[in-house]
């Protein structure tokens, strides 16, 4: 079974979150969405951007003083820069903020689906047969990432997906739910529903896909043995 993308507005969508009714036997288990805050500081990379300008605005000051404008006109030269640097930021977070509004992550009985697109509304469905593992990156803030790392046989557009794929994985993107709040007990939700699903793993399959944390702790849980 192969990945899918199909396209809906969201106005339009049969059930919440999915492009079409679901099947006989299959069920929702979870939905979520990213936090916008979150999405923003790690996805937009809102924090970098503020000290970037911060710089910037800096750098201007300390030219203006080196060249002999007192204090007061260096404020001044200062401000056109430092109230571009605000409206950017405050884009950035308005965009962030509409990109977790328009997502939703599901995961059912058989598959992840991801709808995300602000202007444009797409599904991806990620049926577990295309899965090879799972990664969940927890932050110390309490959000998390989970990365779906895909069969060798299955692609996705990392651009199409952004910000909703690991990052820095361009040539084998892996899509991901970003910014969760609840990211471990998705990653539980997950674990336990490729269990149900996939009844005929074993346990002993070195090929078998796990959910591990980003930096690899012992204890990390295969999706398809249970903990």
């Amino acid at each position: 079974m192969t990945t899918r993308a199909t396209f809906a507005e969201h106005d339009r969508e049969p059930v919440h979150g999915l492009p079409a009714e679901l099947p006989a036997g299959e069920r929702v288990l979870w939905q979520g969405a990213p936090d916008w805050r979150s999405l923003a500081l790690h996805a937009y990379r809102v924090r970098e951007l503020t000290a970037y300008f911060a710089l910037i605005v800096a750098a201007r000051a300390g030219y203006l003083l080196s060249t002999g404008s007192d204090v007061e006109s260096a404020l001044r030269g200062c401000m056109g820069p430092a109230l571009l640097s605000i409206v950017c930021l405050a884009l950035l977070g308005g965009i962030a903020a509409l990109a977790a509004r328009s997502t939703v992550y599901t995961i059912t009985t058989k598959r992840v689906v991801i709808r995300q697109g602000i202007a444009l509304a797409s599904s991806i469905n990620l049926p577990f047969a295309a899965l090879d593992a799972a990664q969940l990156r927890l932050r110390s803030s309490g959000t998390g990432d989970l990365a779906l790392c895909l069969n060798r046989e299955q692609r996705v557009s990392y651009l199409w997906m952004w910000p909703h794929v690991r990052p820095w994985h361009i040539t084998h993107p892996q899509p991901s739910l970003r910014s969760l709040t609840d990211a471990q007990h998705v990653a539980g939700i997950l674990h336990h529903a490729f269990i149900a699903a996939t009844p005929n793993v074993e346990s002993t399959s070195t090929q078998q896909p796990r959910i591990v944390t980003e930096a690899g702790h012992a204890g990390a849980q295969p999706l398809g043995v249970s903990a």
